[in-house]
């Protein structure tokens, strides 16, 4: 049964303010269930990241008699154990948020529950496809946004030595003209890593919604996501600034407890920054990726939704079934009286038209 949010889906597309004030409506309506969703994940993913923290720490004895080779070998050991254990919880939260994104489909669009119980159902019914293809989404984003970086930094380098070779009559022509050819570049590189994400946003909603397999996915989200671009750009900013805000929130008070207490924060020595406090700025971040990762999830799928309803008339086909109901299969015996032909492939073709008749089977001119 169709619910009010099914009937008041707008033929107008949704703009990047829209998507982002209907994101947040959505998310502030099933708070603490996105909440609980969200949490398994990433707590185990805080659990592995600070135990593999301490390990280090007990391993090289930071703390105690600290030297630079122990101090290299930690921050070695802890950087690479942050980037697997970093790429292991991306993977499960967009597993997670594939599951997620039936059941919040579901519920834009027939009214069901959002629960803990049946995302996760969700999830156990495709964890295979869902996790390969979570794991091909992150590598490849992952490549391509280093590829990017390396171009990009490479060009900005170019632009301020040619700029400071041009305008060095001019300190202050000189700053202003590499400036802008610094944030000319970033914003082009960053134009482009999000017009390649844009290709792969609605995998999870494809496999799960349209029970897609992974590479048929990855082509049916390719043909849903063109001029995205600005769209995901918006979502991304304002799910970074939101997620900032709230670590401030609670990175302040902890600075200032550890300023109190005579912590070196900005410190690179392990010796004067106690494990508690890596710990609890681990904790923290961890709390506010818990806190935005829905916003995220929510934002994709009311642009699959959008999608949907501009390329295919998503929004005429649903008005259609609620009101006329589903169309019933036609039964095998069924003969057309004005066509007594159809449905019976094994006989004889029916007769040629005439070249001189210009009339149709069904007799429609």
């Amino acid at each position: 049964m169709f619910n009010s949010n099914s009937q008041n889906l707008s033929l107008t597309p949704l703009g990047a303010g829209d998507l982002i004030d209907r994101a947040v409506r959505f998310y502030r309506r099933n708070f603490w269930t996105f909440v609980w969703i969200a949490a398994p994940p990433i707590v185990v993913g805080t659990i592995v990241s600070v135990g593999w923290k301490i390990l280090g720490r007990e391993l090289f004895s930071i703390g105690s008699a600290n030297n630079a080779g122990n101090l290299f070998l930690f921050s070695l050991f802890s950087g690479f154990g942050n980037i697997v254990i970093q790429l292991f919880e991306t993977v499960a939260v967009l597993t997670v948020m594939g599951g997620a994104a039936r059941n919040f489909v579901r519920h834009i669009l027939f009214g069901e529950a959002i629960t803990f119980r049946q995302t996760y159902k969700n999830v156990r019914e495709r964890l295979g496809g869902l996790v390969a293809a979570s794991t091909l989404i992150s590598l490849l984003l992952g490549f391509v946004g280093l590829i990017i970086f390396y171009f990009a930094l490479v060009a900005v380098t170019l632009a301020v030595v040619v700029a400071v070779a041009a305008f060095s009559f001019s300190p202050f022509l000189m700053f202003i003209v590499s400036l802008i050819l610094s944030l000319a570049i970033m914003f082009g590189a960053g134009w482009l890593f999000f017009l390649v994400a844009s290709r792969f946003m609605y995998v999870p909603q494809v496999m799960l919604v349209e029970n897609q397999g992974i590479f048929a996915a990855f082509g049916r989200s390719t043909s849903l996501a063109g001029g995205n671009v600005k769209r995901l750009a918006a979502l991304f900013i304002f799910t970074i600034v939101a997620a900032y805000s709230a670590l401030s929130l609670f990175y302040i008070p902890l600075g200032w407890y550890a300023y109190v207490e005579g912590v070196q924060i900005f410190s690179f020595d392990g010796d004067t920054v106690p494990a508690w406090y890596e710990i609890a700025g681990q904790f923290i971040w961890q709390a506010s990726f818990i806190l935005l990762m829905p916003v995220w999830m929510i934002g994709l799928c009311l642009l699959y939704v959008d999608e949907r309803v501009r390329h295919e008339g998503y929004d005429i086909e649903l008005m259609a079934a609620r009101q006329l109901g589903e169309i019933p299969a036609v039964p095998q015996s069924f003969v057309n009286p004005l066509y007594p032909a159809l449905g019976q492939r094994d006989t004889a073709p029916p007769p040629p038209r005439s070249e001189k008749s210009s009339m149709s089977p069904l007799g429609l001119k």
